[in-house]
């Protein structure tokens, strides 16, 4: 769908600000006498140029989000809807993560996440079961949030896990993926760098923090990232495959094209077809 109401420019210069307005907004709850992990409804609003792109929205959300959803009105030549979220555990992080989660779906439909918010009753204050036995099933919980789709809930849930088992691996490892993908690559570096302190033969971590150092212009970092998981004790094949492959990616983005075909041609020959895309692009005489 073509954007013309929220551009590309307009939503990534707005990323600070909607971080700041989460911050803000979570900081008046606190002051309405929230505490951490308050399970809590946060109504929400969207606007749009047109009825056909909130609807486009709208259905979006009732497939991947177990939120509730009014119906669309028109409003001063805008179209609006508002919403109701399930009771999800709020902390300053989880605010600032479900904000954007919201502002990047509204964005993919050409939509502005406009006002949120929530009334706090101080003498109703419900909190997760935060018993250690709880961990895997709220790690579970977050796959089948990740699976449908539900950014934000499968964070929460592994926020979750580390806040009751904070030497799991997977769960700093599987948060850090949701946040790149909110936009966040440093605090997604941290939660990789503290997965692979736990786990430093970690593969899948290696691999996927050289992915995110390579894409904000840390080539060393990368290079050294898909080396180590080369040097691992019996690695499996489609990590390989994935290192010789991601070394290729690295090597051309710092204009080296010889080593970049080596490596893109090391991992097909392991099995990686998709390499050969790159052969047949980047590597001819």
């Amino acid at each position: 769908m073509e954007n013309t109401f929220i551009t590309w420019a307009d939503f990534s210069g707005g990323l600070g600000r909607e971080m700041r307005v989460a911050s803000d907004v979570f900081e008046r709850m606190k002051n309405d006498g929230l505490i951490d992990h308050s399970l809590t409804i946060m109504d929400f609003t969207f606007v749009a140029e047109t009825k056909e792109k909130l609807t486009e929205l709208v259905n979006f959300m009732k497939e991947h989000y177990p939120y509730f959803l009014e119906e669309i009105k028109e409003i001063d030549e805008l179209w609006e809807v508002n919403g109701k979220t399930n009771e999800i555990p709020l902390t300053g992080d989880n605010m600032l993560y479900w904000a954007l989660d919201m502002y990047k779906r509204g964005f993919e439909f050409d939509a502005q996440l406009d006002a949120y918010g929530s009334f706090v009753c101080g003498n109703d204050k419900k909190i997760p079961d935060l018993a250690v036995s709880k961990a895997s099933f709220y790690f579970d919980e977050g796959i089948d949030c990740y699976d449908k789709g539900n950014l934000s809930g499968a964070l929460f849930n592994w926020s979750l896990v580390i806040f009751l088992t904070p030497d799991d691996p997977n769960a700093y490892y599987s948060r850090a993926i949701v946040k790149n993908e909110l936009y966040t690559w440093k605090a997604a570096l941290a939660d990789y760098d503290k997965a692979l302190e736990i786990a430093p033969d970690f593969a899948d971590a290696l691999i996927n923090r050289g992915t995110v150092k390579d894409e904000n212009g840390d080539y060393i970092g990368a290079i050294s990232d898909y080396q180590k998981a080369l040097g691992l004790p019996d690695v499996e094949t489609e990590i390989i495959q994935q290192a010789y492959f991601n070394l290729g990616n690295t090597r051309y983005n710092m204009n080296d094209r010889e080593e970049a075909c080596i490596n893109w041609k090391k991992a097909y020959e392991l099995g990686a077809e998709d390499a050969m895309d790159r052969v047949n692009e980047f590597c001819k005489a």
